[in-house]
């Protein structure tokens, strides 16, 4: 089990960037997936990102591609979204979540994760 922090969330306008942090406490993060969810106004949480334990492969969803890129960090226990070019639908409680594997199938669904960060919020004003 891992401990998850999210910090950089904050209002932005549109088009402006921003980066989130995920620090981790605990042991092995290097051995855990992680991935990012949010969760706008009103609306179900959604997948935004996620990257492998090792950090060698990625995914995202179609909204964010091109726009945002994630990173693992595991010297620093930290997994990072850089968004830029943000848009007032990107408007969310932003969300980190990690799971103990190895194997390279990117983890896209909330259940698939074990542990849970608190959430930031990102506000994109028009």
């Amino acid at each position: 089990q891992v401990q998850l922090v999210e910090s950089g969330g904050g209002l932005v306008q549109a088009g402006g960037s921003l980066r989130l942090s995920c620090a981790a406490s605990g042991r092995a993060f290097s051995a855990y997936a992680v991935g990012w969810f949010r969760q706008p106004p009103g609306k179900d949480h959604e997948f935004v990102a996620a990257i492998s334990a090792g950090g060698g492969r990625t995914d995202y969803a179609d909204s964010v591609k091109g726009r945002f890129t994630i990173s693992k960090d595991n010297a620093k226990n930290t997994v990072y979204l850089q968004m830029d070019s943000l848009k007032p639908e990107d408007t969310a409680v932003y969300y980190c979540a990690a799971k103990n594997w190895q194997l390279l199938f990117i983890l896209r669904s909330r259940a698939q994760y074990d542990d849970w960060g608190q959430g930031t919020q990102v506000t994109v004003s028009s």
